[in-house]
């Protein structure tokens, strides 16, 4: 790759970084076709590579790469279609990227999240759609969010596409009373994003570093366009906990430090207030949900750190309360660990073989982590070193596969 030419992908994959998101939001919206318009802005995507290293970068790329990918729809429409709608729908792509929509959703990223939940799309697919069309990220990342295949994962997401386009479900921006009923599904493609973000705690990726802050800043945006809504309240406390502990994660040489080891003064205080003011707003409107329940159990880690108290019982309660609101085999495995603390590693183990028949957890590293954990306080070293051998090769990240690594070679032999 010559230097022009390498000059050109790092600015392609800077513009894609930081705005891919905003580009589809706006096509999509005006095309009410999600799917053409990826293609169209992928398309774009490719012409730039070709072409910024024969006359180089634009002066605004974003603003090039617009103008390209809507240059492509209106292609696929006038070829596409015919009649009053097609006529239609070329003036509204013809527009100007400055001209405004008429939204109540003050973030056009946003706006699209929300369109995306439409209840004419099925629901179990609204959160996968919004981390792909609006965040940008691929079926293996989607997949492993939500605990199955990317292959699978791939498919669903063709399928909601194709349905879309073929039933002719109008991908527009709802009304703010419509907000409400899609707001469960926005708020789960929010935290899977953050959640694959979190992934690179050092900040090293910039395309991880880039998602976490574009998804804080919409829990923000959320919380203040429905400040009476608990569970937006809720989960921007449970990422504001996480992220207040961000750099304490890591030590100077980049190795992972667990969280019960972590240095406090590290820890970001204003965050964790922040945090502790939004879980008392959500409780007082009296409408519990799964992001205030897990933001409370973050309090309660956080609590038990600070003052040295043991509150495993009440860690086990809110973990009881989650189970039942929103079962999971995610919180059969953490509840686990709470339950060794609670009552020793035999009521953990117990627990554990409770949902080890749960097939998803076969590829889920901190299943095996958390099993390797508890077999090895009780003794059994060979079972334990198997546990550990399955979550390294199960582990993305070189820190924590190191320090798994660690705690298995020192198992007696």
């Amino acid at each position: 790759m010559s230097p022009c030419e390498k000059d050109a992908q790092q600015t392609a994959d800077a513009v894609a970084r930081r705005s891919y998101g905003k580009l589809v939001a706006y096509l999509a919206v005006r095309a009410r076709d999600v799917a053409a318009a990826e293609d169209a802005l992928s398309e774009a995507f490719a012409s730039a590579l070709a072409a910024w290293p024969r006359s180089g970068c634009p002066s605004n790329p974003e603003a090039w790469l617009m103008t390209v990918a809507r240059r492509k729809l209106i292609d696929v429409a006038r070829h596409q279609r015919s009649g009053e709608a097609v006529t239609t729908q070329l003036q509204i792509l013809a527009e100007e990227p400055e001209a405004p929509l008429d939204t109540a959703i003050p973030d056009m990223r946003l706006a699209l999240m929300f369109a995306c939940a439409h209840p004419a799309i099925e629901e179990g697919i609204h959160a996968p759609l919004i981390l792909q069309a609006v965040l940008g990220l691929d079926a293996k990342a989607i997949a492993s969010a939500f605990l199955t295949s990317p292959a699978a994962m791939g498919k669903r997401l063709v399928r909601a596409k194709d349905k879309i386009r073929q039933a002719g479900i109008p991908f527009s921006i709802p009304e703010r009373e419509e907000l409400p009923a899609r707001l469960a599904s926005v708020l789960d493609a929010i935290y899977a994003a953050f959640t694959e973000g979190w992934s690179d705690p050092g900040g090293m990726d910039a395309t991880r570093r880039d998602l976490s802050e574009e998804v804080l800043f919409l829990a923000k945006l959320v919380a203040e366009l429905l400040p009476d809504e608990a569970e937006a309240l809720g989960l921007l406390a449970l990422m504001l906990h996480a992220e207040a502990r961000r750099r304490a994660r890591r030590s100077t040489s980049g190795a992972y430090i667990p969280f019960a080891e972590q240095e406090l003064t590290l820890w970001d205080t204003a965050m964790i207030e922040e945090a502790e003011s939004l879980l008392r707003h959500a409780s007082a409107l009296h409408a519990i949900g799964r992001y205030q329940l897990e933001a409370a159990l973050q309090s309660a880690h956080v609590h038990r750190r600070r003052t040295g108290h043991d509150n495993w019982a009440d860690v086990v309660r809110l973990y009881d309360a989650l189970l039942t609101l929103a079962p999971s085999p995610v919180v059969a495995v953490n509840r686990a660990l709470a339950m060794s603390e609670l009552h020793g590693v035999k009521a953990g183990l117990d627990a554990l073989d409770d949902v080890a028949t749960d097939t998803r957890l076969a590829e889920y590293q901190p299943y095996w982590a958390t099993r390797a954990e508890l077999l090895a306080r009780g003794g059994a070293y060979g079972e334990a070193r198997h546990a550990y051998e399955m979550a390294v090769g199960l582990e993305r990240d070189p820190a924590v596969r190191q320090f798994l690594l660690q705690r298995c070679a020192v198992l007696p032999a």
